[in-house]
């Protein structure tokens, strides 16, 4: 009964994965068409089309011409990496990019943009989802909305007294949905607003023995609602690939029965970036995170370990901290290296700080300058942490969330 059980599952993965793999393929048709109609070439109008996927510049590939003249899109094709994910998979995301408009006419203003993704990787993992993040300058207002619907296969670590450390699967089916909305206090671009995060997920356990101590029977099916206070600063002169500024992120939330929760807790968490340019060719970067929960949430929403090398939720705690420097150095207008590092901390309760083990992660890659205007950089980095390899697409930042 169980062998067919799981026949019939394995069978429906499949034939979920080729109608997700129809879908994709369908997608990066109809972008590359759109790329080839927008290059097609008008009488009157022939330096105009060439720019579109040229800088005028210096005539190398760059999407600004692109995003800004036809109202186009970058497609952007990342290989999932994630170790938690299988370590290899796929991610589609046309990202539609509209130049921002400031109040006054002066200093950078982050551009409106507009995503949609289609994640499968694997481990049979997928995501289907939408991302808006813009401004309303006449208000001096900043607004973001994602909601999304996944099945995410994740393993959970934990040090049991008789057996050491052992690995636990699940498979997590979420429907996420955030809204937030902030205004600006400041002349020095400090923003306060609120957030709420809804989600409705369930958990299966992929293994045949009994639920360990640690997950309780209602974090299998649930509802968790977060809305939280945020102070978000930011002096970055591009929220995609920074040459310089600072940018400090405050957050508090919680969930109760009056948000929408299945349960009561409270986090906390701040982080700071900050870019300075040492030379004209070499960007200094450096960033700090904490994170901590009150109360208990569900085991799954614990903070983590966020470096690239160690795996999604592969350290968690009541409490985390890290520290990561990356170095870029800037060979010519569009290629660059960087090579990075850090360290960081995941604290159980009842934990001292030295007590805890010490996570770290090394690396190194490179960067193209995919388009100058919005300055948008993207490439590859390779990364180390304590007992696993990745490597990771990047764009814009690594540190962007």
């Amino acid at each position: 009964m169980a062998e067919k059980a799981a026949s019939v599952r394995k069978q429906e993965v499949s034939e979920h994965k080729c109608r997700l793999m129809r879908w994709l393929t369908l997608c990066c048709c109809l972008m590359m068409m759109q790329a080839l109609m927008a290059q097609e070439k008008q009488p009157g109008d022939k330096e105009n089309k060439k720019a579109l996927l040229h800088d005028t510049l210096d005539g190398k590939l760059d999407f600004s011409h692109f995003l800004i003249d036809p109202k186009g899109f970058i497609p952007i094709p990342f290989i999932i990496t994630e170790p938690a994910l299988g370590g290899f998979g796929g991610l589609l995301v046309p990202m539609f990019i509209k130049p921002g408009r400031s109040v006054n006419g002066k200093g950078y203003a982050p551009p409106d943009i507009t995503a949609l993704a289609a994640m499968y990787t694997v481990n049979n993992s997928w995501v289907l989802g939408a991302f808006r993040s813009a401004s309303i300058p006449k208000w001096s207002m900043k607004y973001r909305a994602a909601a999304g619907y996944g099945s995410i296969n994740l393993a959970f670590y934990r040090e049991l007294p008789s057996a050491g450390e052992k690995k636990f699967s699940f498979n997590i089916t979420t429907l996420p949905v955030m809204v937030s909305l902030s205004k600006k206090i400041s002349k020095q671009d400090i923003y306060i607003g609120l957030q709420y995060l809804h989600l409705n997920s369930k958990v299966k356990p992929e293994f045949d023995e009994p639920l360990p101590d640690f997950i309780k029977q209602e974090e299998l099916d649930n509802q968790t609602a977060s809305l939280g206070v945020f102070m978000d600063w930011d002096r970055r002169n591009s929220i995609f690939t920074p040459d310089k500024g600072a940018r400090l992120y405050l957050l508090g939330s919680a969930d109760d029965q009056w948000t929408g929760s299945d349960f009561t807790y409270q986090r906390v968490e701040g982080a700071l970036n900050w870019f300075v340019p040492v030379k004209a060719n070499w960007i200094s970067g450096l960033r700090t995170e904490i994170q901590h929960v009150f109360n208990e949430p569900p085991f799954y929403l614990l903070p983590y370990i966020s470096l690239r090398g160690v795996p999604i939720a592969r350290y968690q705690g009541a409490t985390t901290v890290l520290l990561e420097t990356e170095q870029r150095i800037d060979l010519n207008l569009r290629w660059s290296v960087v090579g990075f590092g850090g360290l960081g901390k995941a604290i159980e309760r009842n934990e001292s700080f030295d007590d805890a083990q010490t996570v770290y992660n090394i690396g190194t890659g490179f960067r193209y300058l995919i388009a100058r205007i919005f300055r948008i950089r993207a490439g590859i980095d390779i990364a180390k942490g304590p007992d696993s390899f990745g490597y990771y697409i990047v764009f814009g930042h690594n540190w962007n969330r």
